[in-house]
């Protein structure tokens, strides 16, 4: 008997519920995936072919547009503006030894003021040579130089142009005050370094020994003290206050090693010594009028190796003589060989070095009031400076 066949009932056609995608959009949901891939793909290939090649546009960085250039007179580039047209880079050149330093412009007719030490080099049969900021060069000649204040006059000729730099009063300077050094450290004319004053009246002598184990004079100055950067080349260039006037003329640092040469070797730690303006100022009007700046003294020879406090009136051991000038200042005074210094105008004396500065910082006929130790006891007493020419 056949097996009777029950027929499937008819397929019941529905509608797609809400949210099944039908059959066209899925293949064009996957059609923009791959598009979307194959354009990430080709764009990223471009971007790095660009990127090596620079085949593919420019790159173009923003900028501030330019300014008005003016600065404010006071202004540490308004000092270094009106300033920098008055200092000279000094090269020195003699036998066997050459060196440079800094100079600065003091009138227009053609005297510059710069260190002793700068062209002591040049010697006999040496030379000097000024380069101005413009880039101008002239031969320089030395009108007068004393090594006991390290300062030295020098003078151009047939140089237009000359821009003075107007000098300030060093007496009305305090610790603290801003100040600009301008010069030519390691031969780089123009620098400019900016600091303040670190202390007034420091008692500094300078020099003594040359390179290669020779003498050389000493300069005792009563300086300012600066943290403005002060390095070999700068000799002899000016330190500017706040109102672009010069205040004091550079001229030593104190090295790592301790020691403290003119800005001839070693470099700044932030402790340069700048000559008082006012002291310059009086040496350079004697070597330009006479050739020769005069020296305050108070007619004593003083003992260098005292080892005690102050300063001793004495011959040094072996030498025969009198230590107290006949009729000199101290003399008249009633200072005595034996007797010790401690004290000049009320300032606290340590040893012969520092009395020797605080009387160069005077002028002849200056009054002093000195203290001095006689056999346990103590006085003061007066004395006029009197003069004494400079070596």
């Amino acid at each position: 008997p056949r097996t009777a066949h029950t027929p499937h009932p008819p397929h019941t056609a529905h509608p797609p519920s809400p949210g099944s995608p039908s059959p066209r959009r899925g293949w064009t949901v996957a059609a923009a995936v791959v598009l979307a891939l194959v354009a990430g793909t080709v764009g990223g290939g471009i971007g790095a072919y660009a990127q090596r090649h620079g085949d593919i546009g420019a790159v173009r960085l923003s900028q501030a547009p330019a300014r008005d250039t003016g600065r404010a007179p006071d202004s540490v580039a308004g000092i270094a503006e009106r300033a920098l047209p008055g200092v000279v880079t000094v090269q020195v050149h003699g036998t066997g030894e050459q060196g440079t330093g800094t100079g600065f412009v003091l009138d227009g007719r053609g005297h510059l003021l710069t260190n002793h030490h700068v062209v002591e080099a040049a010697g006999d049969g040496g030379g000097i040579r000024v380069i101005f900021h413009g880039g101008e060069t002239a031969a320089a000649e030395v009108v007068g130089t004393d090594s006991g204040y390290d300062l030295a006059v020098l003078r151009v000729e047939r140089v237009r142009g000359l821009s003075p730099l107007p000098l300030g009063n060093s007496d009305s300077v305090r610790v603290g005050d801003p100040v600009v050094a301008i010069g030519s450290p390691y031969g780089l004319a123009g620098t400019v370094t900016t600091g303040i004053v670190s202390a007034t009246q420091r008692p500094v002598t300078a020099g003594g020994e040359r390179e290669g184990g020779g003498g050389s004079d000493i300069s005792y100055v009563e300086a300012l003290q600066t943290d403005a950067p002060i390095n070999p080349g700068n000799s002899g260039g000016p330190l500017m206050d706040a109102g672009g006037r010069v205040i004091g003329v550079n001229s030593a640092i104190r090295s790592a090693g301790g020691d403290l040469p003119r800005t001839g070797a070693g470099g700044s730690i932030g402790l340069g010594f700048a000559i008082p303006v006012n002291q310059a100022r009086r040496v350079a009007e004697e070597l330009i009028n006479t050739g020769r700046a005069t020296h305050p003294v108070i007619g004593v020879t003083v003992d260098m190796g005292h080892p005690g406090e102050g300063a001793r009136v004495g011959l040094p051991a072996g030498e025969e003589g009198t230590a107290v000038v006949p009729g000199g200042p101290a003399d008249t005074a009633g200072i005595e060989e034996g007797d010790v210094i401690t004290e000049v105008d009320g300032v606290r004396v340590r040893s012969g070095e520092e009395l020797i500065v605080r009387i160069r910082a005077r002028r002849p006929g200056d009054r002093l009031e000195l203290t001095v130790e006689r056999g346990g006891g103590r006085r003061s007493v007066e004395v006029v400076l009197g003069s004494a020419a400079g070596p």
